[in-house]
């Protein structure tokens, strides 16, 4: 029905988009819902359809017909460990960490992207405590979100755990540390630190040490092996190694730690580029330039890479596209729920800088 045939103060219906688009109304409900395995070029007719008809979704009836709030909750869940105040400094702490991290950034921007066309948003909740976490699933139960992205920090999270059990939508940044119901998606994390140990050696390095991250996350361990595993098939001895934690800080005290036990030392890969960032400004201190005298590798292509001194040659993880991944596979999962659980790896890239 066209503007002039529609009686005077009704709205443009579905069967007007329909209409329009040349479609049926099933399609324009599928393409509005943002299913994802609708034809592109049909999906384009049908916004081209609501944009001429003007037709707008009444949220509202939509939500008592559907169950569906159009909100996606997306959960920073921390380690397992209580603060000893009761919640509040540890919670403090722990929100200050998050957004402090460049990486955190990169996921709500990933995420944002792929869900604000499909008029979708977001809610960020952070569940760093047991009482945290329960308020997550109630949420979820209650109704007041569609789904979980979930973006945990520490192998013991029961999180996942808990909300796979309550039987609701959700899918996980990084693949579980132990067995678990649920889609998600991950990087080669070994390939990208072999990326980084074999440039280190076509440089010429050969008294090469490693920042780790902690070693209780599943990607510490994964890229510290990867790279170990890459020097030693090279000839090369085990390299040393600190342990960090994934913060600037903790990458200056690890490299102070390297120095004092081998001030020879002439290549570092860390496992992330705050702790590469770090590892630069001790060098600095310690009057070693990089890369001339020690060349530095970080992870993650993050913007600490490229807001370092010198910038920093780096390991990319597409964090952004890996989000948006993960908010695809939650809204696959929505649509159909029954279908069976998916993980989604990407590969690495080396972007190399001046750093090494």
């Amino acid at each position: 029905m066209t503007d002039a045939l529609r009686p005077a103060g009704t709205a443009p219906t579905l069967e007007d988009v329909a209409r329009t688009a040349g479609v049926s109304r099933a399609t324009v409900s599928r393409v509005i819902n943002g299913v994802r395995n609708v034809d592109p070029a049909i999906q384009e007719a049908v916004r081209r359809a609501v944009s001429v008809t003007g037709y707008a979704p009444n949220r509202a009836a939509r939500s008592l017909v559907t169950r569906r709030t159009d909100a996606v909750a997306l959960v920073v869940s921390g380690a397992g460990v209580e603060p000893d105040d009761g919640g509040a400094a540890g919670e403090g702490a722990f929100t200050a960490q998050v957004f402090a991290d460049p990486f955190f950034g990169r996921v709500v921007t990933g995420v944002v992207n792929s869900l604000r066309p499909r008029g979708m948003h977001p809610v960020l909740m952070f569940a760093e405590t047991s009482r945290a976490r329960e308020e997550v699933v109630e949420y979820l139960r209650q109704g007041s979100a569609d789904g979980a992205l979930i973006v945990s920090t520490h192998a013991e999270d029961p999180l996942p755990g808990m909300i796979t059990e309550a039987g609701l939508a959700a899918v996980l940044y990084a693949r579980p540390a132990r067995p678990v119901g649920i889609s998600y998606v991950d990087l080669a994390h070994r390939d990208g630190a072999r990326l980084a140990a074999e440039h280190l050696l076509a440089r010429g390095c050969r008294r090469i040490a490693t920042i780790s991250g902690p070693l209780d996350v599943p990607a510490g361990r994964e890229r510290l092996a990867g790279f170990q595993d890459a020097l030693t098939r090279q000839g090369s001895s085990v390299p040393p190694v600190a342990e960090g934690r994934f913060t600037q800080e903790s990458g200056e005290a690890a490299m102070e730690r390297l120095l004092a036990e081998h001030p020879d030392l002439d290549g570092v890969f860390a496992a992330n580029d705050l702790m590469a960032t770090g590892a630069c400004h001790v060098l600095r201190e310690h009057g070693r330039r990089v890369p001339e005298d020690v060349a530095v590798i970080g992870f993650d292509d993050s913007s600490a890479a490229s807001a370092c001194r010198p910038p920093l040659t780096t390991v990319r993880q597409p964090v952004e596209d890996m989000a948006a991944e993960m908010a695809g596979l939650l809204l696959d999962r929505l649509a159909a729920p029954d279908r069976p659980m998916t993980s989604v790896i990407f590969e690495p890239v080396l972007v190399v800088r001046d750093s090494a």
